[in-house]
């Protein structure tokens, strides 16, 4: 690469690796303006539109719209909980719960209420504080 140096094993995955530093987009979503470097990254938007569920859970059959929802679904019928918190090693089946988990240790509270000044650790519990001042 020109760019950058990084050496690739074939003409077509420079040529698409070239487009990241260019900032060239030539796969246009036919619903929105959004544009990308791959057909396959288009692929995966046009989900959002079309509604497209390609992968099924083979436990309850559920359907998501991502291989990584599924995978991360998947954790919940075999009891896998490969997301550990540093601080108290509490498990959990999805890097989001963790996320939200570690606030108790940190403290933050990212959620605000813009009308009395009130944080809140979980968006959840501003939602609800939120009806309070209706």
């Amino acid at each position: 690469c020109s760019f950058c140096g990084k050496s690739f094993g074939n003409p077509r995955a420079l040529e698409l690796h070239v487009r990241r530093h260019s900032g060239h987009r030539p796969y246009d979503c036919q619903f929105c303006s959004k544009s990308f470097f791959q057909p396959s990254e288009r692929a995966v938007h046009m989900r959002t539109h079309t509604g497209a569920r390609p992968y099924r859970c083979p436990y309850c059959l559920k359907l998501f719209r991502y291989s990584g929802d599924l995978k991360q679904h998947i954790n919940i019928h075999t009891g896998q909980r490969p997301y550990q918190c540093e601080s108290c090693s509490k498990a959990f089946t999805n890097h989001s719960t963790l996320r939200q988990h570690r606030r108790i240790h940190t403290g933050e509270r990212p959620y605000k209420c813009e009308i009395c000044d009130r944080t809140y650790r979980y968006h959840s519990s501003l939602k609800q504080h939120l009806a309070t001042h209706t």
